[in-house]
């Protein structure tokens, strides 16, 4: 195995992202630089509630929109619980959506779905809001959209492909994910010559929503979606949780040539008993086998009505993983890891992580280095508050996150040179 450590670098400035340059990566490659000045740079300050603070940065990073970001400084005072959240984002999302601003109304109207239970007359109504916005917003077309046979169900997918490939990036998300969300960030990797696939998984998105949970057997959707599309000799990436399922899928989908955690999640276990040992329950996960299930469930409900994060992480959870009890939502994410996989991983892999991730602590991207003992290569890079980068799958400085990206293809032959003008 080589270690590669890749070098920080500083804050790139803030571009945006126009419909003529949608058209500009369909008929032409940009370069790098280009690419990372559509997303903005900044982790802002925007809530005194960490959990709602990211939420927020997260949805303007990808909407990218000045307008967006000072409705959103005026959030605070009127936000102190999920029920006020809602109600705020929908009223954004409605003035947006009458101005005719695509992506803000999308991306509010996610964010207002984000906190809300599937039985509520509101979820639906917001998602296919953020659904249907996210795509015109972004110039995607009914051709751009698959539907990849998994089982009984089906999965979301996307596929955007320049018109000279110059590799292959099959890319999904994670805990809380709908992959339409990535939209900007697909449509930046085929602008660099790459042929994109991105896709909801089971348990994540659209297949949620459908009824199919989550399976840490994340090589299984993986190899529908190769099949689907006839692909080989991919690069694999999973952002958030999808750090832990992309290692679970390359160690047993031999079609991947290249893996990137960003960020790395070796243990959801793990990462979720800071939450627990922040209401005074860290005791719960000590040993939560040994309790019995009904003092189990009492504790963890009590615990969710005194803190925001916990009670949506939980309930979160038991949706993704398609269980009632938190004493089966415990066993569930103590099958999500990567240490019991790691040892079969023999491609190139990239791992990126937050100094300052508030999801998943920084050291488990050395607990991944130390269980990659045959990987072909390993590339580790943190990324910093200096950088804006330093949260949870850096958001603040997305664009800085796909130029390493982009950098390590390049070393890691992800990426083929770029053809000349004369080719």
């Amino acid at each position: 195995m080589a270690l590669r450590s890749l070098r920080p670098g500083g804050p790139t400035p803030q571009g945006s992202f126009t419909e003529a340059s949608r058209d500009k990566g369909r008929q032409m490659m940009v370069s790098d630089q280009e690419i990372v000045e559509r997303f903005p740079v900044g982790y802002h300050p925007l809530h005194p509630n960490v959990s709602l603070n990211f939420q927020l940065n997260r949805f303007y990073g990808w909407a990218n929109e000045e307008r967006m970001l000072e409705e959103l400084r005026t959030v605070a005072p009127r936000v102190s619980d999920y029920a006020d959240w809602t109600r705020v984002m929908l009223e954004f999302s409605d003035k947006a959506l009458a101005a005719g601003r695509q992506l803000p109304a999308a991306y509010y109207a996610r964010a207002a779905q984000f906190f809300l239970g599937r039985d509520d007359p509101r979820f639906a109504p917001a998602l296919r809001r953020f659904l249907d916005n996210a795509e015109a917003g972004n110039g995607v077309t009914a051709t751009d959209r698959h539907s990849v046979p998994y089982g009984t169900t089906r999965l979301t997918a996307y596929r955007f492909a320049p018109a000279r490939p110059r590799g292959t990036i099959v890319v999904f998300g994670g805990y809380d994910s709908y992959i339409a969300e990535w939209l900007p960030a697909a449509l930046a990797l085929r602008d660099a010559g790459l042929d994109t696939v991105i896709f909801d998984g089971p348990g994540q998105g659209t297949v949620l929503d459908a009824g199919t949970a989550m399976t840490p057997d994340w090589h299984l959707p993986v190899s529908a979606v190769l099949d689907h599309f006839g692909l080989s000799d991919v690069t694999l990436a999973g952002f958030s949780l999808g750090g832990c399922l992309v290692m679970r899928a390359a160690a047993h989908e031999p079609r991947v040539a290249r893996v990137i955690a960003w960020d790395i999640l070796t243990d959801l276990f793990e990462a979720s008993r800071a939450l627990f040992e922040s209401v005074g329950l860290g005791a719960l996960t000590a040993d939560f086998d040994s309790l019995p299930a009904p003092v189990l469930d009492a504790a963890v409900k009590e615990g969710c009505r005194s803190d925001l994060l916990l009670d949506w992480f939980v309930e979160q959870g038991r949706r993704v993983m398609g269980v009632d009890t938190a004493s089966s939502l415990f066993r569930a994410w103590n099958t999500y890891r990567t240490d019991d996989v790691s040892h079969l991983v023999t491609q190139d892999v990239l791992l990126l992580a937050g100094a300052a991730d508030h999801y998943v602590p920084l050291h488990m991207l050395g607990d991944q280095v130390l269980t990659l003992p045959a990987a072909r290569s390993v590339g580790a890079r943190v990324f910093t508050e200096t950088e804006q980068a330093q949260n949870h799958c850096q958001i603040g400085n997305q664009g800085l996150a796909l130029k390493v990206i982009l950098d390590w293809l390049d070393q890691v032959d992800g990426r083929s040179a770029e053809p000349s003008a004369l080719d």
